[in-house]
């Protein structure tokens, strides 16, 4: 057997640093959010729309919205900001804290 098949294959694996999103499409926001709501992480959880162990959430582009909802704290596809801004509604992006991501400062 060549060399190459007996040595063993070790290398770099991102599997448990790896971050999976739920997907949320916008017809399931619009057919279960009011106009004028705001839609966060739990609001998600409390109408069943992600499971309860849910931590990261990205709202997808499929289906319409007519209702003006406000996004706040969720990741957001471009296609879905844009039909969500046209129907009167905006996204409210977290706010990520750059001394919290543990880079090196530049102060004294």
């Amino acid at each position: 057997m060549p060399l190459y098949r007996r040595i063993a294959r070790r290398g770099f694996s991102n599997y448990r640093f790896k971050i999976e999103y739920l997907p949320v499409n916008l017809d399931r926001l619009s057919a279960a959010f009011d106009a004028g709501t705001e839609v966060d992480l739990d609001a998600l959880k409390e109408k069943g729309l992600v499971s309860r162990n849910a931590t990261y959430v990205k709202v997808l582009g499929r289906g319409e919205i007519d209702k003006a909802l406000t996004i706040k704290g969720l990741k957001v596809s471009s296609g879905a900001r844009s039909k969500i801004e046209a129907a009167g509604g905006s996204v409210v992006e977290p706010v990520v804290d750059a001394d919290a991501s543990g880079g090196a400062s530049t102060e004294g």
